[in-house]
């Protein structure tokens, strides 16, 4: 019996219906920036593979610096969609049949890596290689557009109406301040691929990424600009926590600082330092996202009152309470299988009979 009582009391009154909402939504947010982070690079890799490898046995190596990895990382997406469906249903109806071309193109390119990676050496075939390269390059670039396009909706608002249903198209959704953001997302992406792929290689090759890192800095840092402003005036309501909690504009000072940092460290001949930093740029954008958008899910431009938002959007408290749990044992798994097989892939990569 005591202990049913302290479990009733840390379920009703130390963890309360408003504060499991509030946990629910960080934990939202770690596992979307996981991924963004872990399979950003990833995506970098396969957008810079046709033009940094020059021969077959470098196109190798840089496929193989992903190689053992990319398929755990999406691990973090698939996590972040069940948690969405469990924590918030309605928004996870909403997103994905708001998205749902979206999603599709983004599973189709998904897939096309996975595809591109284990066919390319199936054949000792220039042709047949240069078919996987180009799919390998495209699927890449479309994912990481895709997920910056998305993003860029969110922060916007979409035409939710009623019952929270989406009255617009996929055409509404690609416009200049959706692609924009899609274009930020691409080339920070390729950044942090870059940086990842300079700690990979070796010689030649590496030489050849490093004198990349420079021109996409400059790339990211334009493109990052022209995103902030056109958020300041075409998404007004984006610092709207920022002005109500001055504390978080801490988010975009230190961003600012990792930013300027990514060329610095790399200077000093420390690359594993750039490759810490431009981390933590993508953490900062992430979370700069949910101050923007709390406490929406899925803003509406149509009407305010047909906004998800954490509350209207999410489950019962029972439901949030046992997720929670569930949560407290999935995710240290989930994090320690990633320690573990970046602790055992360190290193250079290698090429071996059993590699891509």
């Amino acid at each position: 019996m005591l202990l049913a009582n302290i479990f009733d009391w840390f379920n009703h009154e130390l963890l309360s219906y408003d504060t499991l909402t509030y946990i629910w939504f960080l934990l939202l947010g770690v596992l979307i920036t996981g991924y963004a982070i872990l399979d950003g690079f990833d995506l970098g890799v396969g957008m810079l593979h046709p033009f940094i490898a020059k021969t077959d046995t470098e196109r190798r190596l840089v496929m193989n610096s992903i190689g053992p990895l990319w398929d755990g990382n999406e691990v973090w997406l698939v996590t972040f969609g069940g948690a969405l469906f469990a924590a918030f249903p309605n928004a996870y109806a909403t997103v994905f049949s708001s998205f749902y071309t979206a999603f599709f193109l983004l599973l189709t390119c998904l897939i096309g890596r996975a595809v591109s990676l284990e066919f390319r050496s199936k054949v000792q075939s220039p042709a047949w290689r240069r078919v996987w390269d180009i799919g390998f390059f495209l699927s890449s670039l479309t994912a990481a557009l895709l997920l910056g396009v998305a993003a860029g909706n969110i922060m916007a608002g979409m035409e939710l109406g009623p019952r929270f249903y989406y009255e617009g198209n996929l055409l509404s959704q690609v416009y200049w301040y959706p692609m924009l953001v899609g274009g930020m997302t691409a080339s920070l992406f390729a950044l942090h691929g870059a940086i990842y792929l300079y700690l990979k290689t070796e010689d030649e090759l590496q030489a050849r990424v490093k004198g990349v890192i420079l021109p996409l800095f400059f790339v990211f840092c334009g493109i990052y600009t022209l995103v902030s402003v056109a958020t300041w005036f075409h998404v007004p309501h984006a610092t709207d926590n920022l002005y109500a909690y001055p504390i978080l504009w801490g988010v975009p000072i230190l961003n600012f600082f990792a930013v300027l940092n990514i060329p610095r460290a790399m200077h000093l001949g420390r690359p594993g330092y750039a490759f810490f930093t431009s981390t933590m740029v993508i953490a900062a954008l992430a979370c700069l996202f949910s101050v923007a958008i709390f406490p929406n899910l899925m803003l509406s431009n149509l009407a305010d009152e047909n906004s998800i938002t954490v509350f209207n959007g999410r489950s019962s408290h029972q439901t949030l309470w046992t997720m929670l749990v569930i949560a407290v044992v999935g995710i240290p798994c989930v994090l320690s299988y990633t320690v573990v097989i970046y602790w055992i892939f360190r290193g250079k990569v290698k090429l071996d009979p059993n590699s891509y």
